[in-house]
């Protein structure tokens, strides 16, 4: 049978106008590792090298300290200095104590970006935690200590050297920094008094690196010595011609949408994005804080879609897809059986949707309604139950009975297992919308296609067919900012019982 006049095309109706896609559309998750790109080698080059050195001074550091200590050990008990067994007992705990506190202060962010990196107070609780681990590990594998005296003493000796070490060069740096003329160029955002003080308070620089300000975006032209180079809208435009490598903006001055298009635009380019909340914003907000001078600022992190990651997601989809087809052969023939007797029509229905880059594709799924059920949706549309774009409809009478119980259970859905083998769909994604819901989404949803759509996501495990359209989308933008392949496999491990309840499916 073929399929009803809406889902086909008529040649006496214009052409949809959809967004000029790429020629060849992509998972952002596929991209190469930023490590990998040659626009991202130095800044990594130059992580790399701080990060050696940040651990050459510690481990240089624990090894002076401890020696030290044993040498002080000696010489207060009177005992002749023999520099070869000391060196000897050094060596039988110095590779552990190293390791640990590598460890142990990566955990503790201080191997993070200068800015981010923590001062001495953390550098002290951390070997703190250090020395208790390797007293632990000593009583614990039957070492019998000569004197606990030596803990304490190389603690402190290692506390000293390392936050010495340490000041000396982010001191240096900081000056290589600044003689080299690195500059830290921001563009500014917002409106009113706040924006006038945001830019007085964050003075000329942080961590030893000196701002650069590029110009203010704002409404009213008005009150600033800095260039203003349009409003909010120009932003685009803006990071085009300009090179920025920080967006700080008033935070007060923006509602959800313009937010979220704002973070977006930065993040495609690769550009920062910093918030200056207001005090009150402060007590009832958690976020990322950076260091700043004179005014706190909170970081809004790029989604982060590691090359390798994606490698591994792409294989399970497959090897798992390709495995569920197989073992429930029988129970997909049985299902095929159901539908044709109960209801004239195809067995698969093709339903147009927007994936992947914003293209269509026909997304399969076992026919769970009468096969003219396209040409009676006009008239159901008073009947929606849905808010937003979605169409939703409890007792849709263009369902079967077989279809009912397909839907139940979300069976319906099992041929999108060929969507994946295809390359047109993930098992876990942002679910693809129909093309009737596509047309009514605003410029701001549209981040969702960046990446392939899914046969389940957070839409099915947190209330499916429950939850608002707004509910939904910002299910959809955490799941971009926060995806790694774990989130997925339990997101899978948690569709089970959801599909199996039925809450929210209809």
């Amino acid at each position: 049978m073929t399929e009803p006049r809406a889902h086909r095309p008529d040649p006496h109706e214009p052409v949809r106008a959809l967004p000029a896609p790429s020629p060849q559309p992509t998972d952002v998750r596929s991209a190469t590792p930023p490590i990998l790109r040659g626009s991202h080698l130095g800044p990594v080059v130059r992580r790399l090298a701080s990060i050696a050195v940040l651990a050459a001074i510690d481990a240089g550091g624990v090894t002076g300290g401890l020696f030290v200590s044993f040498v002080l050990r000696e010489v207060y008990y009177g005992r002749t200095l023999r520099w070869g067994s000391l060196w000897q007992a050094e060596t039988d705990w110095l590779p552990f104590l190293i390791l640990v506190t590598l460890l142990v202060f990566a955990q503790g962010d201080l191997y993070a970006e200068r800015e981010r990196r923590p001062g001495i107070g953390r550098v002290v609780s951390s070997l703190l935690l250090v020395v208790l681990v390797a007293l632990a590990f000593g009583l614990g594998t039957g070492h019998r200590f000569s004197t606990y005296g030596l803990a304490p003493t190389a603690f402190v000796l290692t506390a000293i050297l390392i936050s010495l070490l340490r000041g000396s060069y982010d001191a240096i740096t900081g000056n290589l920094l600044r003689r080299l003329g690195v500059r830290r160029r921001a563009l500014l955002v917002g409106a009113g008094d706040h924006l006038t003080h945001l830019h007085e308070m964050l003075g000329r620089e942080r961590s030893g690196i000196d701002y650069e300000f590029v110009g203010v975006l704002a409404p009213e032209p008005d009150g600033f010595d800095l260039p203003i180079l349009g409003d909010l809208k120009a932003l685009s435009r803006v990071l085009a011609t300009h090179r920025v490598d920080e967006v700080i903006l008033a935070d007060s001055e923006f509602g959800e949408r313009e937010l979220l298009e704002t973070v977006e635009q930065a993040h495609r380019r690769g550009v920062k994005v910093r918030i200056a909340p207001k005090t009150t914003e402060l007590l009832v907000q958690r976020a990322d804080y950076v260091p700043g001078q004179s005014v706190p600022l909170f970081e809004v992190r790029s989604p982060v879609f590691a090359g390798g990651e994606w490698v591994l997601k792409r294989t399970f989809d497959l090897v798992v897809s390709a495995a569920v087809l197989v073992v429930g052969l029988p129970l997909w023939l049985l299902i095929a059986v159901g539908v044709t007797l109960t209801s004239p029509g195809p067995i698969l229905y093709r339903d147009r949707r927007i994936g992947l880059g914003e293209r269509e594709f026909d997304m399969l799924k076992f026919r769970t309604m009468y096969a003219d059920a396209a040409e009676h949706q006009p008239y159901l549309e008073r009947a929606n139950e849905a808010s937003g774009p979605l169409f939703k409809m409890r007792r849709d009478p263009r369902v079967t009975p077989i279809g009912q119980l397909l839907r139940r259970f979300s069976l319906d859905e099992v041929p999108q297992l060929l969507n994946v083998l295809r390359g047109q769909m993930s098992l876990v994604g942002p679910r693809p919308l129909p093309l009737r819901d596509y047309d009514q989404l605003e410029d701001w949803h549209r981040k969702r296609y960046n990446v392939l759509p899914g046969i389940t996501g957070l839409w099915q495990i947190s209330g499916r067919s429950n939850l608002s359209f707004d509910d939904l989308v910002r299910l959809d933008f955490y799941y971009l900012e926060n995806w790694s392949l774990w989130m997925d496999v339990t997101i899978l491990v948690k569709t089970i019982p959801a599909v199996v309840s039925g809450a929210g499916a209809y």
